[in-house]
């Protein structure tokens, strides 16, 4: 049976139309947004096998022309039959792709968490270098950027910087980029011009909603303290920092802006972000076992990349791809050249996974 005959693509088919046919009726408000949203998810699977089933009926007229005993024709026929061959590969291979499971986060907004590692004041300012390079992506997809805590260090970067960056697909580009990220630089503090190596480490979390984490009351414990600052007359002055913390898991979220109900918000959006993260992770760690492969995001404690300066290069060592493009990468530019290679070595492996199982 070929892949566009199987009994799911005619359910994806059927669903595609059904949907079409309710927006059509004239449905507003929640329903509008919902079946909107569903169009938008199955609209892409819809095209692709529409597109291979039309170059499959005109591979059969092709047949045909072969067949006709017309020697011109059939001349002809051969050049486009094999056209048709190499475009009907590249559209099974766009659908396999369209047929994988969906990371039901992938639509979703992040928390991105960046943390100085080792090297000092110099990991610190890699550590901003790292969060204006995703500020600028973020700003070239057209995705929202908000600071939510950060702290700085002496010689200026970040010891940490939390940020929320909202829009379409957000986690689907980047998710892969968990993990730890190595440069090797002359630092700006160094006189002899040595080239030193610090690392920062980058976790993207989902945004989760209330329905995805049940958070009870009685497991929630959340203090109020007064906020430190560098001085003036609204430090100390007020209990506007907020710590919340999640008693089953120990997690423990701090904010200590100026506005108590600002901090106790955020707090509690990072905190749902985490949980739900964590069992996204847990799953993923039970899958991996029982298909003996990793999925999902990674482990963050590994290398994941390094920037080297002196070479203008970026090297992801989870693929084995280097880039000679480190200016364009770390202004946001060329990053999407390393997701795109990410999201297609994760795909690759997905069907590899799922030919397996097909054949067992």
């Amino acid at each position: 049976m070929s892949l566009d005959q199987n009994p799911q693509i005619d359910r994806i088919l059927h669903k595609f139309d059904a949907v079409e046919a309710e927006l059509g009726s004239g449905v507003v408000g929640d329903a509008f947004v919902r079946l909107s949203k569903e169009y938008a998810e199955l609209e892409p699977a819809v095209k692709a096998i529409r597109a291979l089933r039309a170059a499959r009926a005109e591979m059969d007229s092709v047949e045909e022309m072969l067949h006709s005993g017309d020697a011109e024709m059939a001349t002809l026929a051969r050049a486009e039959r094999d056209e048709l061959e190499e475009r009907i590969e590249t559209l099974e291979h766009e659908l396999k792709l369209q047929l994988l499971p969906k990371d039901a986060a992938d639509e979703r907004s992040v928390i991105v968490e960046i943390r100085a590692g080792t090297g000092g004041d110099e990991a610190a300012l890699f550590a901003r270098d790292l969060f204006r390079m995703y500020q600028r992506y973020a700003q070239l997809h057209g995705w929202k950027v908000e600071v939510q805590s950060a702290s700085e260090a002496e010689l200026g970067g970040y010891k940490e910087i939390i940020a929320s960056i909202s829009g379409a697909g957000v986690y689907a580009k980047l998710k892969f980029e968990s993990g730890v990220h190595r440069v090797q630089r002359v630092p700006e503090t160094e006189a002899q011009g040595r080239i030193h190596t610090s690392a920062a480490t980058v976790a993207v979390l989902p945004e989760a909603e209330e329905i995805d984490v049940e958070v009870k009351n009685e497991d929630i414990r959340i203090d109020t303290m007064r906020s430190s600052g560098a001085g003036g007359q609204h430090v100390n002055t007020t209990d506007s920092a907020v710590r919340i913390t999640h008693v089953p898991t120990g997690l423990v979220v701090v904010r200590s802006e100026k506005s108590q109900h600002q901090n106790r918000a955020s707090a509690m959006k990072e905190l749902l972000a985490r949980l739900y993260d964590m069992e996204r992770q847990k799953a993923d760690r039970e899958r991996a076992d029982a298909r003996k492969c990793q999925v999902g995001s990674g482990d963050r404690s590994e290398r994941i990349r390094t920037y080297n300066f002196p070479q203008g290069r970026v090297s992801d060592h989870r693929i084995n791809l280097t880039l000679y493009k480190l200016d364009q990468i770390m202004a946001g530019e060329g990053l999407d050249e390393l997701i795109d290679a990410l999201v297609a070595d994760h795909q690759a492996k997905l069907l590899a996974d799922q030919g397996e199982a097909d054949a067992a």
